[in-house]
């Protein structure tokens, strides 16, 4: 599951924020769409991955132009 955070502490267990990518998928109830290389902060210690505010906004206009292709499956790169 990816969250928005913006800290260099995991809130969950206190460890170290390292940046990297994670892959989000989402369920449109129509349909599944998957963003590869999201940029992501994940922890260290825990494995929880957080992403910030302008990347969680890029991918609610992922979801809207997927919502209104309708595709059953789609996968992008972000």
């Amino acid at each position: 599951m990816n969250r928005t955070f913006s800290s260099h502490l995991c809130p969950i267990c206190g460890g170290g924020l390292e940046i990297g990518t994670t892959v989000s998928t989402l369920n449109l109830g129509f349909g599944l769409l998957v963003v590869k290389n999201v940029p992501a902060r994940i922890c260290a210690q825990c494995g929880e991955e957080w992403i910030d505010d302008q990347t969680a906004g890029c991918i609610e206009k992922l979801v809207e132009e997927t919502k209104q292709r309708r595709s059953e499956i789609e996968v992008l790169a972000f």
